[in-house]
C-alpha cells in the first residue's frame, strides 16, 4: 500500500500501489476536474509532486501539459500511478464563484398548475390532485402548502428555482456546476459514460444528489418543507434527461438516433431520487429530437417563437448548438456539435466562467483591454473571453483567413509585444499567466464553424436569406456574456445579424417555470412539437462543405 497526502486539502488516504493518483483523490472524497473521463487530454486535473517525490509516481501522457510545466513537477492525475508514499498539490478548482445566468426572458401565464388541493371540511382533510384527479390525501388543512421546483440541467450548469404553485411567486433559485462535467465534459463524451450501467449510475446519482442539494438550500432560505413540493419540472437537453432519470442513452449515440425515453409526461419523482413528498412527479417537457431537447421547447415556449410574425432564429449556443428557425409560426429545428471550448474546455488557459477568469478582451490603437469575473487577477479564461480575442485578433489581422497567427505581421500595432515563443511555439499573451495558442484558435474555429454551418443549413432548408432574417434571439448562460461584435467577427454569425441580436437569457429554465405553473400550456407544446420539422444535418451532404467554408475567419 502507498500513502497519498493531498495538499491544500490536508487529506491522507493509502492505496494499492500502481493506482491512478486520479482515483487516489476521489477515494480522498476529493472532486478533481477531469472533463474528458480521465483520457489525459483535457489537461485539467493537473497535480504537482515535489522533487524529493518524483520517484513514487510514474507519469505517462503528458502531451497536455508545456515543458515548464513538466519541469515544475506537474503531472496530469489521471494518467500517473503511485507507486509509494507521496505528497501531492492538486490544482486549484475553477469553479469558486462560479458566473451562471438564472434569469432568461419570461413568458406571463395564469396560475393553472398540474398540482393542485382541496381542503374536505367534513372530512378534515386536503385532497392532493394531479390533472384534477385524485392522487392521495394528506390529514388536516394543508392548502396553504404547495411547491414546486423548475430545474434547467445544463451540460455545464445547473439552476432551479422554487416556485409556489398558488400564486407562481419565486421564493428563490440556486445555481451551481453540473456535477457530471467532472466526469465528461460533453453530450457525446457523456452518453458515451452512460452507455455503461456504473457510468449511468454514477452520472445519475451525482446529478441527483446534486438537485436535492439545491432543493435542500432552497427550502431553508424559504422556510418551506421539502415534503410541500409536489412536482418539479426538468428542462435540459435530451441527453441530461435521460441522464437525470437514470435512462441508458447509448441509442441517442448511434445511428438513427432514437430516444429511449417519452418526453410530455410524469415520472415518479420517488423512483429519481428526489427528497421531496413520496408522491411528488417529475414533469418532462416534450421531445423535439434526438439532439434537439426540453431545453429548446422551453425557451420556443419562453420566447413565444411559433407566435411571431416574420423571420425569428433562436439559437442556443454551448457545447451542443440547438437552434430554431419560425417563419411566421413554422417551426424548423437542427443542432450542432459545437464541443466544449466555449466552456473553457480543451483550451491551453481555459476555465468555466468564474471568479479570475478573462471574460472580456478588446484591442485598440491605445493597447489592450482586458476584464476579469470579479476584477480578480486573472487565472484563465472562460468561454466568452476566448471568443472576443480571437475575434479581436482576426478583426485586427492578428490571424489570417485559415485562423493561422500573423505575429510577424502586426508589429506596428501597441499589442505586437503580447507575442512569445513557448516550448518553441507562437503564444499570444493575454494577462498574467492567461495566453491564447494556435491549438487555442483551431478549437474556436471547430465550434463556431459547427454552429455556423448549422445556422446556414437551417436558413437554407427554409428558403430564407440571411437579409431576411427579422431577429435573432441568442439564449443560455453562455450565450448572455457574449458581444454581438464577436460573434460577427468571428463569422459565427452573418454579417447581416449585426443589428439584429437580442440575449435573452436563461430561457430553459423561464420556460420549465411556465410549465409548472400552466398544465395547458403541456398540451399546446405538446401539440406543436410534433409539427417542427427537424433537419438531421448528419445526413445532410452540404453539411461538410458548408462546415469547412464557415471554418475561415
Amino acid at each position: 500500500m502507498a500513502k497519498v497526502y493531498f495538499l491544500p486539502q490536508k487529506i491522507a488516504v493509502s492505496v494499492a500501489a500502481g493506482s491512478l493518483l486520479l482515483d487516489a483523490a476521489r477515494l480522498a472524497g476529493i472532486n478533481v476536474d477531469t472533463p474528458c473521463d480521465g483520457a489525459g487530454s483535457c489537461g485539467k486535473c493537473k497535480a504537482r509532486i515535489s522533487v524529493e517525490n518524483g520517484r513514487s509516481v510514474r507519469s505517462e501522457h503528458q502531451d497536455s501539459l508545456t515543458q515548464e510545466e513538466i519541469d515544475s513537477g506537474w503531472v496530469l492525475a489521471c494518467q500517473t500511478s503511485v507507486l509509494g508514499d507521496v505528497e501531492v498539490e492538486l490544482a486549484a478548482a475553477d469553479d469558486d464563484g462560479l458566473q451562471i445566468l438564472s434569469a432568461g426572458e419570461a413568458l406571463s401565464v395564469a396560475i393553472d398548475p398540474w398540482i393542485g388541493k382541496r381542503y374536505d371540511a367534513s372530512a378534515d382533510r386536503t385532497l392532493l390532485l394531479a390533472g384534477g384527479e385524485q392522487l392521495s390525501f394528506e390529514a388536516g388543512d394543508t392548502t396553504q402548502e404547495l411547491y414546486g421546483v423548475a430545474v434547467d440541467i445544463g451540460t455545464t450548469t445547473l439552476v432551479s428555482s422554487l416556485l409556489d404553485l398558488r400564486d407562481g411567486a419565486e421564493l428563490g433559485v440556486t445555481s451551481s456546476l453540473n456535477p457530471q462535467a467532472l466526469f465528461a465534459q460533453d453530450v457525446l463524451s457523456r452518453i458515451k459514460m452512460g452507455s455503461q450501467p456504473e457510468g449511468l449510475q454514477k452520472l445519475h446519482g451525482e446529478l441527483i444528489d446534486e438537485i436535492n442539494r439545491q432543493i435542500a438550500s432552497l427550502t431553508a432560505q424559504a422556510g418551506v418543507n421539502a415534503e410541500s413540493i409536489y412536482e418539479v419540472v426538468f428542462s435540459g437537453n435530451t441527453t441530461m434527461l435521460h441522464l437525470a432519470v437514470g435512462v441508458n442513452p447509448a441509442s441517442l449515440g448511434k445511428f438513427p438516433y432514437t430516444l429511449a425515453l417519452e418526453g410530455g409526461g410524469h415520472v415518479a419523482a420517488q423512483a429519481v431520487g428526489l427528497k421531496i413528498a413520496p408522491q411528488a412527479l417529475v414533469y418532462l417537457p416534450p421531445i423535439i429530437s434526438a439532439y434537439v431537447g426540453p431545453d429548446i421547447t422551453s425557451g420556443i415556449l419562453a420566447t413565444r417563437l411559433a407566435k411571431r410574425d416574420g423571420v425569428t432564429l433562436f439559437v442556443d449556443i454551448g457545447t451542443n448548438g440547438e437552434m430554431a428557425l419560425a417563419v411566421d409560426g413554422k417551426l424548423t429545428a437542427t443542432s450542432t456539435a459545437a464541443g466544449p471550448a466555449f466552456e473553457g474546455m480543451n483550451i491551453a488557459c481555459g476555465m468555466r466562467a468564474s471568479r479570475g477568469a478573462v471574460e472580456l478582451v478588446s484591442l485598440g490603437e491605445d493597447g489592450m483591454r482586458v476584464q476579469t469575473i470579479a476584477g480578480a487577477e486573472a487565472v484563465g479564461i472562460c468561454g466568452s473571453g476566448l471568443l472576443d480575442v480571437v475575434a479581436e485578433l482576426a478583426a485586427k489581422n492578428g490571424l489570417d483567413r485559415n485562423g493561422r497567427f500573423l505575429h510577424k505581421a502586426v508589429l506596428t500595432q501597441p499589442w505586437s509585444k503580447r507575442w512569445e515563443m513557448l516550448d518553441g511555439k507562437p503564444i499570444f499573451r493575454i494577462a498574467g499567466p492567461v495566453y491564447l495558442t494556435q491549438k487555442d484558435v483551431r478549437q474556436v474555429q471547430l465550434a463556431k464553424g459547427a454552429i455556423r454551418a448549422g445556422v446556414e443549413l437551417l436558413l437554407k432548408a427554409n428558403n430564407v436569406l440571411a437579409s431576411q432574417v427579422d431577429r435573432v434571439l441568442i439564449a443560455g448562460s453562455f450565450g448572455f456574456h457574449l458581444r454581438t461584435q464577436s460573434l460577427i467577427n468571428l463569422g459565427l454569425l452573418p454579417l447581416e445579424f449585426a443589428d439584429r441580436v437580442e440575449f435573452v437569457g436563461n430561457t430553459s429554465k423561464s420556460g420549465a417555470q411556465a410549465f409548472l405553473l400552466n398544465r395547458g400550456v403541456r398540451e399546446a407544446m405538446q401539440s406543436l412539437v410534433a409539427r417542427i420539422d427537424v433537419v438531421e444535418l448528419a445526413n445532410d451532404a452540404g453539411f461538410e462543405r458548408s462546415f469547412v467554408k464557415a471554418l475561415q475567419f
